[in-house]
């Protein structure tokens, strides 16, 4: 009994242990689909919940004005029409002033032109008064001699001014001399109804440099290593100025009171700027040749390396120049004083 007993055990634990083991495959077995089951539900709720935020965010009301305002820039092809309904009008109208001010301020010019034209016809006033002079009345023939003042040495020089025209034509000479050297500037042109018309402008010291009007074709042109410059309406060459500023003087003095700024394209022999000359107030000089009541006129310097002329024109001369300082940026200066007046035919 024992002997049978001893060997039934084993079959016993066998069966057991298989049994056992076939229980542990079958628990594993079923854990696997439990583990994907419980998975799949943990990502069906974060879904769940991804999806239930959308409720919470249409909730507010005030969420649907902030979307609509991005439909404000849309807004802006019925803002344009008038068939909208003034409901939908009112609000992008005001949308759209803003919008368009920031990004495009040439588009808000036309809106308001009281308020922006205002500045630029201040500006350009002077202008205007420059290029539609009621009269002139160009001087007569004449050559003045200045006496010539100068930091540079304590010498004085000579200048002598050569003015000379028929109704149609002109000519300019202004020479300049100081220990055997001469400086001669020379302007040629027409003489027009608008004043002074310059043909061809020059400078000499040494060498020439030149400056030509071509009119045809709306520029000037430099004999000097320089570009073109555009012709404008009006414009006058360094020496030619002088003559013109005195012709429009002349014309209408009452046109012209203090503070008045006169604009005029001006062509040098290697450039062409605008000057800008300021009215003043009338002055009583004592002169080589005598006393003369002037008005004085100042181009002040804009840029750092611009010249600064003064300007007395004498109705007694036809309002030519009777003084001419011309101040260097480093302070060095020419001063031209008239001492007599030859009349010319």
């Amino acid at each position: 009994m024992t002997s049978s007993t001893a060997s039934n055990l084993p079959v016993k634990w066998l069966l057991a242990l298989t049994a056992l083991v076939l229980l542990v495959h079958l628990m594993l077995l079923q854990g696997k689909p439990l583990a994907l089951g419980l998975s799949q539900p943990q990502s069906l709720r974060t879904f769940i919940t991804r999806a239930i935020e959308p409720p919470p965010l249409t909730t507010p009301p005030a969420v649907t004005p902030r979307k609509a305002k991005p439909v404000q820039p849309t807004a802006k092809t019925p803002a344009a029409p008038s068939t909208t309904s003034p409901t939908l009008e009112t609000p992008p109208v005001v949308t759209e002033k803003t919008i368009e001010s920031s990004p495009k301020p040439a588009e808000s010019a036309p809106e308001t032109p009281t308020t922006e034209v205002e500045p630029p016809a201040a500006s350009l006033r002077p202008r205007d008064q420059t290029l539609a002079v009621s009269a002139y009345a160009v001087p007569g023939s004449a050559r003045l001699k200045y006496k010539v003042e100068t930091n540079k040495f304590p010498y004085s020089a000579s200048a002598d001014l050569l003015w000379q025209q028929d109704g149609e034509g002109y000519e300019a000479r202004l020479e300049l001399s100081v220990f055997g050297q001469t400086r001669v500037q020379t302007s040629r042109g027409q003489v027009t109804p608008a004043g002074l018309a310059p043909i061809r402008f020059s400078d000499k010291f040494r060498s020439e440099v030149a400056a030509h009007f071509n009119r045809e074709k709306g520029k000037v042109t430099f004999s000097a290593n320089t570009p073109d410059a555009p012709l404008l309406a009006g414009a006058q060459d360094r020496l030619s100025i002088l003559v013109q500023l005195a012709a429009m003087l002349a014309g209408n003095p009452a046109q012209y009171p203090p503070v008045t700024t006169l604009t005029i394209q001006t062509i040098g022999p290697r450039d062409a700027d605008t000057w800008l000359f300021t009215v003043g107030n009338e002055e009583q000089l004592s002169l080589p040749g005598g006393e003369l009541n002037t008005v004085k006129l100042v181009r002040n310097p804009r840029q750092e390396f611009d010249q600064k002329v003064e300007l007395w024109l004498a109705p007694a001369l036809g309002y030519l120049p009777a003084r001419i300082r011309i101040t260097e940026p480093n302070g060095d200066f020419i001063d031209q004083k008239w001492s007599s007046t030859e009349p010319r035919t």
